[in-house]
């Protein structure tokens, strides 16, 4: 998790960056902005950083034939971290490329901040970073003001919401050889033309730590019991439920994952544990994101992935069954006087 509270903006460049493909041009400015003003850098960086402070994935650069040098943004970072770069002209090649990746005809044209950080803190340690951003959602603003004896109001356009950043990259000088720590976030939409930020752009992919081991074998497990195992099995929903409770509490109660102990824990049923084995290495091969059969679990990832897996029966309109444990205390049947569903719960004692 990003903090910057000891963070300094040391540098900052901003140039616009059209629609290559609607022709909308490319406007650089010749020099870095002057900071004078002793609040518009606070502003800045509360409209630059808060968004990271929540994001949890970690990626890194790469390139689709392995030699890392040729992603651009990697090279220009490294040029910069390591050789000391001109910091405007990097700025300019950073937006030269955005805009050679700007090439679908929904991608809005946008101001690009290209940022010179200082202290940004980041697992604990302190790292100079990279940041650039994109402005491309515009509002209007109403001002009030007293005047004399009375107030007025006036209006402005086109203006930005500090709280709002639409898409932002922190690049921090650290893990060089693997590809730097890179935070990454888009918040405009999740559309097709969107995914130019982090695969065209960018090109990063999630780094493949503790964190993110935990959390995507908890999210590939979870769409296993809830989508695909309807087509091996007749599962009731409590089964399922129980199913996600087990898993839960694997991660939970131990500190390294090892799928043998899973398997045997969790699933049970050789063809159950089959059938995954299967859906775990289609997705491995689809995102080129290997889940590995032993790793450390990440506390940290448990407890952001417990509040999606849901444990509840939700039976109408008229009740709720909360389901933590203890699967064969809840038995289902169907009532033929009353022609309905029921539910069962046998339980020691009442709180």
């Amino acid at each position: 998790m990003l903090s910057y509270f000891e963070a300094s903006l040391a540098k900052l460049s901003i140039h616009r960056v059209g629609n290559k493909q609607l022709n909308e041009g490319l406007v650089l400015s010749d020099h870095p902005v002057s900071l004078t003003d002793e609040l518009l850098p606070k502003l800045l960086m509360q409209y630059f950083l808060s968004p990271f402070e929540k994001v949890n994935e970690v990626y890194r650069f790469y390139h689709p034939n392995g030699e890392l040098s040729l992603n651009e943004l990697y090279y220009f970072s490294k040029s910069l971290f390591d050789d000391g770069a001109e910091f405007h002209e990097l700025s300019k090649q950073v937006s030269k490329h955005l805009y050679d990746a700007s090439n679908h005809p929904k991608i809005k044209p946008g101001e690009v901040y290209v940022v010179h950080f200082e202290n940004v803190q980041l697992e604990g340690e302190l790292h100079e970073a990279i940041g650039i951003f994109k402005s491309e959602t515009k509002e209007t603003y109403l001002k009030v003001y007293p005047e004399k004896d009375a107030f007025k109001v006036d209006y402005e356009e086109e203006a930005i919401n500090i709280h709002k950043l639409d898409k932002g990259c922190l690049i921090l000088n650290t893990d060089t050889a693997e590809g730097f720590k890179v935070l990454a976030v888009d918040q405009t939409n999740r559309q097709q033309e969107a995914v130019y930020w982090k695969d065209d752009f960018l090109q990063v992919r999630i780094r493949n730590d503790e964190f993110n081991q935990t959390s995507n074998y908890l999210d590939v497990y979870k769409h296993f019991v809830t989508e695909k195992l309807d087509e091996a099995f007749v599962m009731e929903k409590a089964d399922k439920i129980d199913l996600l409770n087990r898993s839960l509490n694997y991660f939970k109660e131990n500190e390294m994952f090892e799928q043998d102990q899973f398997n045997e824990v969790v699933l049970g049923n050789p063809a159950a544990v089959s059938l995954f084995k299967d859906y775990k290495e289609a997705f491995e091969t689809e995102f080129d994101s290997p889940l590995g059969n032993s790793f450390e679990i990440s506390g940290q990832a448990v407890k952001k992935k417990a509040a999606s897996y849901k444990s509840i029966l939700k039976l109408d309109k008229n009740f709720h069954i909360y389901v933590h444990g203890k699967r064969e205390w809840l038995e289902k049947g169907f009532d033929e006087e009353k022609r309905m569903n029921f539910y069962k719960l046998f339980y020691e004692q009442e709180s």
